[in-house]
């Protein structure tokens, strides 16, 4: 069963509560979503690190073939 958007940032907010996070899905299908996170955790982190901790947050709903989100294309950063 795929994702709805709430579901994605409520998993988000549990380890970045004070980020700015936008949630859009990208085909209107609830399969391929983009996720904008924006977090003062990520200050001093490479992109990869970033991006590894929002898929920590998720845990495992992007595991395998059997996951319940299929895609999302990943925006993170600190704040200005």
């Amino acid at each position: 069963m795929a994702m709805q958007a709430h579901e994605i940032e409520a998993l988000l907010r549990e380890t970045f509560p004070q980020a700015r996070i936008t949630i859009t899905d990208l085909a209107g299908d609830g399969n391929h979503y983009a996720a904008e996170v924006v977090d003062e955790s990520f200050r001093g982190l490479n992109r990869v690190q970033q991006q590894r901790a929002v898929y920590a947050a998720l845990k495992g709903r992007m595991d395998g073939s059997q996951g319940e989100l299929h895609a999302l294309a990943l925006t993170t950063r600190a704040p200005d």
